[in-house]
């Protein structure tokens, strides 16, 4: 298959149909876009490649695959679905269908699918090799991982609303010196699938231990950013540390951000009520407006936008389930993590700036250095919430030295 084949898309969703055929165009394929199968069928085109919605009413991805095949005009096939499960996935494979994509999807995604739906086999994946790969928990949500290097493993929880991919520059790092860098996306969040329930944080916690028991994960350093620092804060007070050998929380939410009468230096729950507010009525130009203002603190006097920056964590968001990242900002919001964190018995690095407008540092940092025992405090001066970003350098030094101390 060559870049320039022509891949046909069948959705009934217009906005979908726009979506998948500007990621088609974008990695360089021609692209044709039909809102049938019917549609499809009438226009005769030969197509190198399908990719087809499975619950379009009337004929369905499923039927319209089994019908090219009857006419004796096969076509590899993507199937895509916002619903997916088991019984779809099952129900694709027997029918010859060796793609399946849950919505939305990253375009690296798509190219992997289009690729291994047109071209043979690929041979054996070399010993000791790791690809791309998803977990699927107990209750059949997919998680998707990324598994970088050898080593010690590193484990990276990410924050809100955001997938693995904000920890890229971290997990290079890390893995290009001599570790095992491994990052997952939040169920529903980045590439995982997006279950309609579990987005709390006992769940995340418990879909965490069960990917770090499938890989055999032993030995590590657990690393987490703002929601991510609160999943394992309570991955430690579910699972233990029998599996853990130290902990980083950076720019992290516990031990609570809601103000309580236990804790008056929180943020009131107006706060939270006008993000949840803001996400129901346009999560995009929310996404757009934290990441050019308080999240790397590009709204700072003097302080220089990153166009990069702030496009990377809009893009992220938008990879993201709505119901998932809504109901992720009553887990990062409301979940006390105070006992949880008198669990840890490990070294443990806490990295804030304090300068962050997200997660004020008075509130969180310095109270969760006080209830963690021997726990080391590190201040950023001027940091701002995004420091996988902003501080790059420093982090990955910081975090380089506390895993070799």
């Amino acid at each position: 298959m060559t870049d320039t084949c022509l891949i046909a898309i069948v959705d009934d969703d217009p906005s979908a149909l726009a979506a998948e055929a500007g990621l088609v165009r974008a990695l360089g394929f021609e692209a044709r876009t039909f809102a049938s199968g019917d549609a499809f069928l009438a226009s005769g085109i030969q197509a190198d490649c399908l990719i087809v919605d499975m619950r379009m009413p009337g004929m369905t991805g499923l039927d319209l695959h089994a019908r090219l095949a009857q006419m004796g005009t096969p076509v590899p096939t993507v199937l895509v679905t916002a619903f997916p499960d088991e019984t779809t996935r099952g129900r694709a494979a027997a029918a010859g269908i060796r793609c399946y994509l849950a919505k939305p999807f990253a375009p690296e995604a798509l190219l992997a699918c289009v690729h291994a739906a047109a071209l043979p086999p690929s041979p054996p994946t070399p010993q000791g090799a790791r690809p791309m790969s998803t977990h699927t928990t107990k209750d059949g949500t997919e998680i998707y991982y990324k598994d970088w290097g050898s080593g010690q493993p590193v484990v990276f929880s990410h924050g809100w609303p955001l997938c693995s991919d904000a920890w890229e520059a971290q997990m290079l790092f890390v893995a290009s010196n001599g570790y095992r860098a491994v990052g997952h996306d939040r169920r529903g969040h980045g590439r995982s699938s997006q279950p309609w329930h579990g987005n709390e944080m006992d769940t995340y916690a418990d879909d965490l231990a069960s990917l770090i028991e499938a890989l055999d994960l032993t030995d590590i350093v657990l690393v987490g950013h703002s929601t991510g620092g609160g999943e394992i804060t309570r991955y430690i007070g579910r699972h233990g540390t029998k599996r853990v050998a130290k902990a980083v929380l950076v720019g992290a939410v516990p031990p609570i951000m809601l103000k309580t009468d236990a804790n008056p230096g929180g943020l009131p729950m107006e706060v939270f009520d006008g993000i949840r507010a803001a996400s129901a009525a346009d999560r995009s130009q929310l996404y757009k407006d934290l990441a050019v203002g308080p999240f790397f603190g590009f709204n700072r006097p003097g302080a220089k936008v990153s166009q990069g920056m702030a496009d990377a964590f809009w893009m992220q968001g938008m990879m993201a389930g709505h119901k998932a990242t809504y109901d992720c900002i009553k887990a990062f919001s409301e979940t006390d993590f105070t006992e949880d964190l008198k669990r840890f018995d490990i070294p443990t690095l806490i990295i804030h700036g304090d300068d962050d407008q997200v997660v004020p540092i008075d509130a969180s940092a310095r109270l969760s250095a006080k209830l963690v025992p021997n726990a080391t405090l590190k201040i950023y001066p001027g940091g701002a919430h995004g420091l996988a970003d902003t501080a790059r350098d420093r982090l990955n030094a910081d975090l380089l030295a506390f895993i070799q101390s």
